[in-house]
């Protein structure tokens, strides 16, 4: 290479080299400080694409995490709820079987069928009240087999979403709760003129009613089954989900996070080259110099 004035190539050289290193110092930096490895699109930008997706499943499946265990407190609400009906009907039962003896006159009758009747007035009340976020559960709405989610307010049996898309085999299902009023039983008044469980106002009533609250019972009992199969079902169902999340976020840290020790190893190694750069190109910065030694002869 000839000494020249004009153009200093070995400056030139050292320059680009040291804006190589700095730019690759600089990209170190900024994945020690934010602990990303995909920091742009200019890092990996096929793996920034795929961690995109899958930071949007976790936070999909976290999301359904809560609303299963949202699911699991209204079912608890609508079981505690049953809890206190199974007891009126043991009351109910106790009062028929009162009310079935001939020991008794008819205006006796007549006092405990007022009892029976305000039992099965406090059963519905109690199933037309309770309620989760507004939705009643007991009052028979959520008992239709179909479910209807066009409208502002669905209608038919609940739907509880949990997944990440909206596939019916992997993503959701349905509840489905009985009509636990008085009605739904079909006991009291407002079960309807000819039913067994109407009225223990007679002897005869009385014997009746005693068949058909044993079917209330069993019809209650089938509907808090149903809520505790589905509570446990759910419970599963959160497990699976936290495991499905744990395993999103494992394989997105992959993609995603710097490995500290080799990036640091990048850094000291660019760091170092850096300096060197810097010390490089002041010293060719120097060597013009020797041609205007040259030249003062």
């Amino acid at each position: 290479m000839s000494l020249v004035i004009n153009h200093n190539m070995m400056a030139m050289n050292a320059s680009r080299n040291l804006n190589n290193s700095y730019g690759k110092l600089s990209v170190a930096t900024r994945r020690l400080s934010s602990g990303l490895r995909v920091g742009t699109a200019a890092d990996d930008a096929a793996g920034l694409a795929i961690r995109e997706l899958m930071r949007a499943d976790i936070a999909s499946v976290n999301q359904g995490v809560r609303n299963a265990n949202d699911a699991i407190s209204m079912i608890q609400t609508g079981d505690g709820a049953l809890q206190v009906v199974d007891e009126k009907l043991i009351r109910l039962k106790e009062l028929a079987t009162q009310a079935s003896t001939g020991t008794y006159t008819s205006d006796q009758r007549l006092i405990i069928d007022s009892e029976y009747q305000a039992m099965c007035s406090e059963i519905t009340r109690i199933a037309s009240a309770t309620n989760f976020n507004g939705i009643y559960l007991l009052n028979g709405n959520l008992s239709s087999p179909t479910h209807d989610g066009t409208g502002l307010n669905p209608t038919g049996k609940i739907k509880i979403h949990f997944g990440s898309g909206n596939s019916s085999a992997e993503d959701y299902y349905f509840i489905s709760i009985g009509n636990a009023t008085a009605s739904g039983l079909g006991i009291g008044m407002s079960a309807g003129a000819g039913k067994a469980g109407r009225s223990i106002s007679t002897q005869d009533l009385a014997q009746k009613a005693l068949a058909a609250l044993s079917n209330a019972i069993v019809s209650k009992d089938k509907i808090r089954a149903n809520l505790g199969a589905t509570q446990n079902r759910l419970s599963n169902t959160i497990q699976n989900l936290q495991i499905q999340a744990e395993n999103l976020q494992a394989a997105e840290s992959q993609i995603s996070d710097v490995d500290v020790a080799t990036e640091m190893t990048e850094f000291v190694r660019q760091q170092i080259l850096t300096q060197s750069a810097v010390a490089m190109l002041s010293q060719a910065n120097s060597l013009p110099k020797m041609a205007t030694q040259l030249l003062q002869g």
